[in-house]
């Protein structure tokens, strides 16, 4: 009978509850136990996990490193899934392998190619892979001139910052004043140039932002599995147009995606970003961590979370192909049940688990619910 697999998730995205469940409703029918740490006590992660801590603040990422060890130790963790802190943890995979711990991240090289835009654009437009103009500003002056250029050649600006994840400090650059217009309805990614300008010349230090074109729709997310031999073994676009998302196996978006994971090392689960400049796609962005809408692949018949533990514990997948491609579909919000208090009863490391099951029983008392984006229903 093959022994249960631990899995540790930190600090991670409120979506992740969704790859916790596919994890426990996998194809081999194993058992798993879901270990989980976040700064937030009121987290959907900690409530759907079997244990779970509060993680302590204030930590250096080499405090964070120390941290990490004691929680794989202490709960002798399988497979360990790092956000926070993952360039850090990367760096010390051989310590965490001398634990009896696998670490389900790309090499420390890997991560600090993508850690930068600029660095992660050059280093794949030496491998063919088409990129947007940009600019790197750190000054007003510097934002202006690349805004006048992108201007003239019939573009519109956007910016956002060097290193970062998601759509954090996104925004489109216009020349429209600031007016009434713009605080009606929700608030909106566009910003006067004239208000950015004057933060710049008003602030005590520079930033670190990228300027490019603002690039066109659909949105492309190529998520790959890759193998430690560098083989990537799954491939498959999530495409983005307004509301609507589907899927695609067209190698417009997969083949780029191929070279940037397998040319760069990007170990088990990555999401690399493509939309249109013009009429051909371009890299956007690369994250070397799981995407939070991963578990959507679940519309293409493929489990792909589970796989990735697979490979993290040893155990070659080879290639997954999907058995068919899901149909158009959208995201709204759904509910996940919140435990009545802080942080979840602990489930002894002792105490067998239950069969596979799909989400944690909530505890008796009457549950609070979130609101948690992610739910996917078909168009």
């Amino acid at each position: 009978m093959l022994s249960r697999v631990r899995v540790w998730l930190n600090r991670t995205y409120a979506e992740n509850v969704f790859f916790m469940d596919q994890l426990r409703r996998n194809p081999s029918a194993r058992a798993v136990e879901i270990h989980a740490t976040h700064g937030d006590a009121d987290s959907p992660v900690l409530a759907a996990a079997d244990t779970a801590e509060l993680e302590p603040e204030g930590l250096s990422p080499a405090g964070y490193v120390e941290f990490a060890l004691d929680q794989c130790q202490r709960r002798g963790i399988d497979v360990f899934v790092p956000r926070l802190h993952q360039a850090a943890i990367v760096a010390h995979r051989a310590d965490f392998a001398a634990i009896g711990t696998a670490l389900l991240a790309p090499p420390p090289e890997a991560v600090a190619v993508f850690h930068d835009k600029v660095v992660a654009y050059e280093a794949v437009q030496a491998v063919g892979v088409p990129v947007p103009p940009w600019w790197r500003v750190r000054t007003a002056d510097e934002l202006v001139a690349a805004v006048e250029e992108l201007e003239a050649g019939g573009h519109k600006a956007c910016f956002k910052p060097a290193s970062g994840a998601g759509g954090v400090g996104f925004r489109i650059i216009t020349r429209a004043p600031f007016s009434l217009a713009q605080l009606n309805g929700f608030p909106g990614p566009y910003v006067s140039l004239d208000m950015v300008v004057e933060a710049l010349k008003e602030a005590e230090e520079q930033v670190d932002w990228l300027v490019m074109p603002r690039l066109e729709q659909p949105e492309v997310s190529v998520d790959t599995l890759t193998g430690p031999d560098n083989r990537v073994r799954l491939a498959i676009g999530r495409t983005k147009n307004g509301r609507r998302r589907g899927f695609t196996q067209d190698e417009q978006w997969l083949e780029p995606a191929r070279l940037v994971a397998e040319g760069f090392g990007l170990h088990y689960l990555s999401n690399i970003q493509f939309r249109m400049f013009g009429d051909r796609p371009v890299l956007m962005d690369v994250n070397t961590r799981p995407a939070g809408g991963l578990h959507q692949l679940s519309l293409c018949g493929v489990n792909v979370p589970w796989a990735a533990v697979q490979l993290a514990l040893g155990e070659d997948t080879g290639v997954i192909e999907p058995p068919f491609l899901g149909q158009d579909y959208t995201v709204v919000s759904g509910l996940r049940q919140l435990r009545p208090v802080s942080i979840p009863a602990q489930r002894e490391v002792s105490e067998p688990l239950p069969a596979v099951p799909a989400v944690p029983a909530p505890a008796a008392a009457e549950p609070v619910v979130v609101q948690a984006a992610g739910q996917v229903l078909p168009l």
